[in-house]
């Protein structure tokens, strides 16, 4: 027998056991407590966490590329400014 399935006899062995007791009750108390704890805190799946993370990444290359076409542009300008300065007309 595979160390997975004794872990899963196990856990099946308890899980009856518990479920003729009170410690049922205790135990589904104990998840619903849990749960409106873990619904206050304002947790995100790893899911959506990865999803945030992979937008945050592009938005992050964009606007490091929208930073050097910037910096190209003041650039550009620079060298075509005239030479006697920022005259207004």
């Amino acid at each position: 027998m595979d160390r997975k399935s004794i872990l899963d006899e196990l856990q099946a062995r308890l899980s009856a056991m518990i479920a003729s007791t009170p410690a049922a009750d205790l135990e589904q108390n104990l998840k619903a407590v849990l749960g409106q704890a873990f619904q206050r805190m304002d947790l995100v799946t790893r899911e959506e966490f990865e999803l945030q993370r992979v937008l945050l990444a592009h938005t992050r290359a964009r606007l490091e590329a929208l930073q050097q076409r910037l910096a190209a542009l003041e650039g550009d300008r620079a060298e075509h400014k005239p030479a006697g300065g920022d005259h207004k007309a």
